[in-house]
């Protein structure tokens, strides 16, 4: 009798324990699943590589906004300006908490690669391509002092004054500087750049007078040139824009195929898990489209994208080779 419930309970300890093995293994992966859909599990730090007061700031914060209310978790945004956007960049580029992204634009990852002999990040291999957000035309204006009231004057006027005006950006290698040197390449006109660290700062000297001229992303310079703090004497868009339907633009005033756009993106660092990466897409997809940041962003001139992450990568891509040969051609190059 003895032998018989030994070989009757043996069994019965295996079978306990089989049992209570599956019951803990199926209370571990409807909690690992959980962890995965709990993505973010803290507030999302939304790194602005610039100061306050530009184009990137509109974009970001509409963004941040609507993420905010699908995310289950605040998206703030945090700006870190500095070395033409290259600070932010380096500091996202080693974030291993998966709570921090980052805009990208095109001066970090389109311009820098060329003008800096050596990066403290890689534009391709230490970011993942979340979604491009918004493309924001520049607009070329002036002083109200400036004795130009069309791109043609302008041009007339500065090649007569060499080495009188003057021209703001946020700062090296940003996009701001870039249109300038393309328009200033593409009509054989010279004038000072003057870097500041933002687009805001910039504004400032220049509504005082103490620049000149400037090429400003559209839905940060709509409001002064409306206030008729600033003259707008062409738009760098393809088409001339309904908020400005009395401007032409430079390709108009005899420069045909000339555009100059700037466009803001999000990006993760490389760390940032691909079930993350996933849902942060598809989230950020769906809050640039959304209707409040539609109107905000189309009030402001700006045009809504939000692809995916594999046509972001691409127009990247795309960005470089074409910046590439202007800003040679131009030796553009960081103070």
């Amino acid at each position: 009798m003895h032998s018989d419930n030994s070989k009757y309970l043996a069994p019965n300890r295996r079978q306990l324990l089989s049992a209570s093995g599956a019951m803990a293994l199926g209370g571990l992966l409807p909690a690992a699943s959980w962890a995965q859909a709990a993505w973010p599990s803290k507030s999302v730090r939304f790194v602005v590589p610039f100061a306050p007061g530009g184009s990137s700031e509109i974009v970001a914060r509409s963004t941040a906004a609507e993420l905010s209310k699908t995310l289950g978790q605040s998206v703030f945004v945090d700006n870190k300006p500095g070395a033409a956007g290259n600070i932010a960049m380096s500091e996202v580029a080693r974030a291993d908490d998966q709570h921090t992204l980052i805009l990208g634009h095109i001066g970090t990852l389109a311009v820098n690669p060329f003008i800096f002999d050596k990066l403290p990040y890689d534009a391709n291999k230490d970011f993942k391509p979340v979604s491009l957000l918004a493309k924001v035309p520049s607009l070329y204006v002036v002083h109200p002092d400036v004795p130009a009231n069309n791109l043609k004057e302008f041009i007339a006027y500065a090649k007569k004054n060499p080495a009188k005006l003057s021209y703001g950006s946020a700062g090296n290698g940003s996009a701001g500087h870039l249109a300038f040197e393309y328009l200033k390449m593409t009509a054989e006109i010279f004038m000072l750049h003057v870097p500041y660290r933002g687009t805001g700062p910039m504004v400032t000297d220049l509504l005082s007078g103490r620049l000149d001229a400037a090429a400003v992303g559209a839905a940060a310079m709509l409001p002064f040139i409306r206030a008729g703090k600033v003259r707008c004497i062409a738009t760098g868009s393809a088409q001339r824009l309904p908020q400005l339907p009395d401007v032409p633009t430079v390709a108009e005033q005899g420069f045909p195929g000339f555009e100059m756009t700037q466009w803001y993106g999000m990006l993760a660092p490389a760390s940032l898990r691909q079930e993350h990466l996933d849902k942060l897409a598809a989230e950020t997809m769906k809050a640039v489209k959304a209707p409040e940041s539609l109107k905000r962003l189309n009030g402001d001139a700006a045009e809504a994208i939000g692809g995916t992450p594999a046509q972001f990568a691409q127009f990247i891509a795309a960005e470089q080779a074409r910046w590439k040969k202007v800003l040679l051609r131009a030796k553009v190059k960081p103070d």
